[in-house]
């Protein structure tokens, strides 16, 4: 992996959440170009925990901020730069916490999950039960 900033501007949706989701399932810090909720432009390292869409077709990242220690949100047109790390997560999410805050969220630790979870989503297949 290259240490270089990736520039958003300049790849297309798909490449830069295809990255983003990788250093997810591969636990890797990511620092991120963004703008803040005042316009301003900031930087940060943060450790991906989520990707989410909203109901009208946006993409969130769910990410732990690393100089925070606490979960951020960070809508994809917001990241504006990013780089992924060598290094591994360092900080603990509580699963618990997570659904405390967010309880109608769904939120996935693995790229299975987010695969079960969409599919359960677009097909609703009955649970069979195989017990006998």
């Amino acid at each position: 992996m290259s240490n270089s900033m990736k520039i958003t501007a300049g790849r297309t949706i798909t490449r830069t959440l295809t990255a983003l989701i990788r250093a997810m399932g591969g636990q890797r810090a990511t620092t991120i170009a963004y703008v803040d909720g005042k316009g301003e432009d900031s930087a940060g390292t943060v450790e991906i925990h989520n990707v989410l869409t909203t109901s009208k077709g946006g993409i969130t990242v769910r990410a732990m901020c690393r100089a925070r220690g606490e979960m951020r949100t960070f809508a994809l047109e917001q990241i504006k730069a990013y780089t992924v790390q060598r290094i591994r997560f360092v900080l603990t999410v509580l699963e618990e916490k997570v659904q405390e805050v967010f309880p109608l969220t769904y939120f996935v630790f693995t790229a299975e999950e987010m695969l079960d979870l969409e599919l359960e989503r677009d097909y609703l297949l009955p649970k069979v039960s195989l017990a006998v």
